[in-house]
């Protein structure tokens, strides 16, 4: 028989579609399933609809896979083709044939009778098997016709339609499977649990049963001479039983699970339901701390569920960490890690979104590209902060519980955003409040403020212990300022680029400007820097450019001196930057502090007036200030020299 060659499309479209439309072979599985799906949808459909009252029975998918002709089959008993549609729907390349049923059946029906859900709307899916497959045959006779048609093709080179034959309606798709090519074993798509799996992968919401012919072993079952039923051993009549054997025995199992728990009714649903579901599709062993089931209809419409988990992954903050919800069209995975329908501030949450807008085939750039996944992830990401925005409110503990494990994400969120997403989550942060000495929003923080008090005060260190030993964190403490303690090395970046929260400044400790002196204080330590001028200049001269400036200050309580910064980089950032690889030349505009009402300060005064040590005073007084503020100290044996002197002085 004649080859007829594909039409309108050239060899080369079918050969970039099954290298580029589809960048991963197991999917093609899906994608017949699909079409099968689709076949027995459409034949309840016209039974429901064509007033002849005929039964469709029970229909079904069946996968075969034979080993010996290294063949693999996927057989349904739905609504089946004619030759003129065997030849329109695979004689074309993209034509699809479901779309063409939806068209022409828009609007019919009612409940039961409405039209389906039909998969396959993009018309390529099919076509995904020669990626696997060196050559396919369609067998399929039309509901209501006595004829049968096969359809062979080796890909390229065109195909052939000639009459066959075939009981009953249906279709049976036999895949002739490719020759092993070096580490690529086609050989797996025969094994059962490589069909299995992929099935429970892929499909396993489709509404309608797909099964398989499975070979299990199991104990034979054997009774005693008193009849009883017992395992094996001594029954209690003292008879012995004999030794256990085994038998293989075939059985035909259902694959799929067909009912997907995110489109039935939340009220019919318990919070078990929801964790076993949980626990069974992401594999964790721990409760989700919340969970949300939403659907959307109108513009675009989708189900989704999504869950919190109770504690990060071991590799949450890492690259290789896999963010992005489950995506399904009509029940059929798409894609199981969709990185685009979640901010990756919210990456933290797991679940799947379920949507009869994106079309089964569409590829991870056409994904990013599509309007309707544009809003999908906007009406979740808006579910998410609401929940969270609830959890705050209402049970605090557990909201506490969750930013222990991902507050990290949502301040990352803030940085890696320059701010844009401050309005969005500043909200959900929290931090540990030194004057309540427990975690506070910045609104509570806000809610406590001084009378006159103006900025927003923090510190950052490696632990509350550290900030808490700062110089200047007494001196607001005795003032009656609160101070957030910062302890994740992000925060300082970050609010850095919040500039601010509801029109206050946020200021460290640690800043040279910082707002907390009253005028008074201001106005005596500027008569005292002009009384010292020329020790202060002494001091700067003895550490030359390691400091911007030197200046007498108010605020380091008992502390003889310390450092502080101003401009852009501060202290904080430095610190972080100088931990990186490329970041060690980073360094903030120092300023040092000295606190004239310390003894150490009259030795400096007296130092300078009697020609002692001020220059070796001043880089100890520095050193300590490095120390002090969690920096490395520039010269480590200048620093012990140092020590060494005053000891044996």
């Amino acid at each position: 028989m004649k080859k007829k060659q594909f039409k309108t499309e050239s060899k080369r479209l079918l050969d970039l579609m099954i290298n580029s439309v589809y960048t991963n072979k197991d999917i093609f599985l899906r994608e017949l399933i699909s079409n099968a799906s689709d076949a027995l949808d459409k034949l309840h459909f016209r039974t429901l609809t064509d007033n002849s009252g005929a039964a469709a029975g029970e229909l079904t998918i069946r996968i075969t896979p034979d080993k010996q002709a290294r063949t693999l089959t996927i057989e349904d008993n739905g609504i089946g083709m004619t030759k003129d549609e065997l030849e329109n729907n695979l004689g074309t390349i993209a034509k699809s044939g479901t779309l063409a049923f939806r068209d022409e059946n828009a609007g019919e029906g009612e409940g039961e009778s409405a039209l389906p859900e039909v998969i396959g709307q993009f018309g390529v899916g099919f076509y995904s098997a020669f990626m696997v497959a060196k050559k396919i045959t369609v067998l399929s006779r039309a509901y209501g016709s006595d004829e049968a048609n096969l359809w062979t093709s080796e890909g390229l080179d065109g195909y052939t339609v000639e009459p066959a034959e075939k009981d009953g309606r249906g279709t049976v798709i036999t895949v002739y499977l490719k020759d092993n090519e070096g580490e690529e074993s086609y050989d797996k798509y025969l094994e059962t649990y490589t069909l299995r799996e992929l099935v429970r992968k892929y499909s396993d919401y489709i509404r309608w049963p797909i099964k398989m012919l499975v070979e299990t072993t199991r104990m034979k079952e054997h009774e005693c001479e008193c009849e009883h039923d017992h395992e094996d051993g001594e029954c209690e009549c003292g008879h012995e039983h004999k030794e256990p054997e085994y038998e293989t025995v075939t059985e035909d199992q259902t694959l799929n699970s067909m009912v997907p728990l995110w489109r039935r009714n939340k009220a019919e649903l318990t919070d078990e339901d929801y964790n076993g579901f949980y626990s069974d599709k992401f594999h964790d062993y721990e409760d989700p701390l919340a969970h949300i089931h939403t659907k959307a209809e109108g513009g675009v419409t989708y189900n989704a569920i999504l869950y919190f988990p109770a504690s990060a992954p071991y590799n949450f903050y890492s690259k290789n960490y896999k963010r992005g919800l489950q995506l399904y069209s009509n029940g059929v995975m798409i894609m199981e890690s969709c990185e685009d329908m979640l901010p990756e501030y919210f990456g933290f949450v797991k679940g799947l979104v379920d949507s009869p807008d994106i079309s089964l085939n569409i590829s991870r750039e056409m994904l990013q590209q599509n309007r309707q996944v544009r809003a999908i992830a906007n009406g979740l990401k808006k579910k998410i902060k609401a929940e969270l925005e609830s959890m705050l409110k209402d049970d605090r503990e557990k909201y506490e519980k969750f930013f222990k494990a991902f507050g990290l994400s949502l301040k990352y969120g803030i940085y890696e955003s320059y701010g844009m997403e401050a309005e969005n989550l500043a909200d959900l942060l929290l931090f540990r409040s030194a004057k309540q000495d427990k975690q506070i929003t910045l609104q509570e923080y806000l809610d406590a403020f001084e009378p006159n008090q103006t900025e927003i005060y923090y510190a950052c260190g490696e632990s509350p212990e550290m900030v808490r030993s700062l110089p200047q964190y007494k001196y607001l403490i005795d003032k009656g300022y609160d101070v957030l303690l910062m302890t994740d090395n992000v925060d300082e970046f970050m609010t850095k680029m919040m500039n601010g929260y509801k029109g206050k400044p946020f200021k460290s400790i640690t800043d040279s400007d910082i707002n907390a002196q009253s005028e008074d204080e201001k106005k005596a330590m500027a008569e005292k820097q002009e009384e010292n001028k020329e020790l202060i200049e002494a001091v700067k001269a003895a550490l030359g450019d390691r400091v911007k400036e030197v200046r007498l200050s108010s605020r380091l309580s008992d502390s003889p001196a310390a450092l502080t910064s101003e401009g852009p980089l501060s202290l904080e950032m430095e610190k972080v930057l100088s931990e990186m690889p490329l970041g060690g030349d980073a360094k903030a505009e120092r300023i040092l502090e000295l606190n004239p009402e310390h003894p150490v300060f009259a030795a400096l005064v007296k130092a300078k007036n009697e020609g002692g040590d001020l220059e070796g005073y001043a880089k100890l007084l520095y050193n300590q200030a490095l120390m002090m503020a969690g920096l490395r100290i520039d010269d480590p044996a200048e620093f012990a020299r140092a020590i060494n002197a005053l000891i044996v002085k």
